[in-house]
C-alpha cells in the first residue's frame, strides 16, 4: 500500500512519496497502476515468485484505512502480510527504514489504518522527506513538491533501498509464518 493522496495538484509532493515509489515498483514489474475497486488504484503483480497487490488508495492520506481494511477483507489478508508505504518528515531525506509493527509516529494516514485494523502488527517501509524546516507549517511542507534532483533520487537510489526494505520484510514475514 503506497499512501499518498489523490489528484494532479498532489502528484510530485512530499506526501505522496509512496504513491511514486509504488508506480516505480509497478513500472519495474511491468504492470499497471489503474482503477480498482475498493477506493483505490490496484495492480497485481509477480515479486520475487509471490503473488502481490500494489494499491494507491484514493481517499486522500488521512483516510487511507478505509481502502486499505476493504483491500485486505476480499483478498482474506492478515496485517502482518499488508506493507505500507508512506513518507515520514522526521526521517532525512533520502533515507529508508522499514519496521515490523509500531506505533502512527503522528503521520495521520498510519493512525486512520491503525484505527481500522485495530492493530500496529503490520510492517511499513518509511520514506525520508525531512528534515522539515522548523519555520515552515507541517501541511505546507508535506504538500511541498520535491525538487527535480529530489524527485530523480526518489525514483533511483531511494527506490533501491525501498526494495531492499521489502525484500527484508518479506524475508521476516515469512519466517514468522513457518
Amino acid at each position: 500500500m503506497g499512501l499518498g493522496n489523490p489528484g494532479r495538484q498532489y502528484e510530485g509532493t512530499r506526501h505522496n512519496a509512496g504513491f511514486i515509489v509504488i508506480d516505480k515498483f509497478a513500472q519495474k514489474l511491468g504492470v499497471k497502476i489503474k482503477r480498482g475497486k475498493f477506493r483505490a488504484l490496484l495492480a497485481e503483480a509477480e515479486f520475487e515468485g509471490e503473488k502481490i497487490i500494489l494499491a494507491k488508495p484514493q481517499t486522500f492520506m488521512n483516510l487511507s484505512g478505509e481502502s486499505v481494511i476493504q483491500i485486505m477483507q476480499f483478498y482474506k489478508l492478515e496485517p502482518e502480510r499488508v506493507i505500507v508505504v508512506y513518507d515520514d518528515v522526521y526521517i532525512k531525506f533520502g533515507e529508508v527504514r522499514t519496521r515490523m509493527n509500531g506505533s502512527d509516529g503522528g503521520q495521520n494516514g498510519m493512525k486512520n489504518i491503525i484505527s481500522h485494523l485495530r492493530t500496529e502488527k503490520f510492517p511499513r517501509v518509511r520514506i525520508g522527506t525531512g528534515p522539515m524546516p522548523e519555520d515552515e507549517p507541517l501541511i505546507d511542507y508535506v504538500l511541498g513538491g520535491f525538487s527535480k534532483k529530489e524527485l530523480n533520487e526518489l525514483t533511483s537510489d531511494i527506490y533501491t533501498n525501498f526494495l531492499e526494505g521489502i525484500r527484508l520484510i518479506a524475508r521476516e514475514t515469512s519466517r514468522a509464518t513457518k
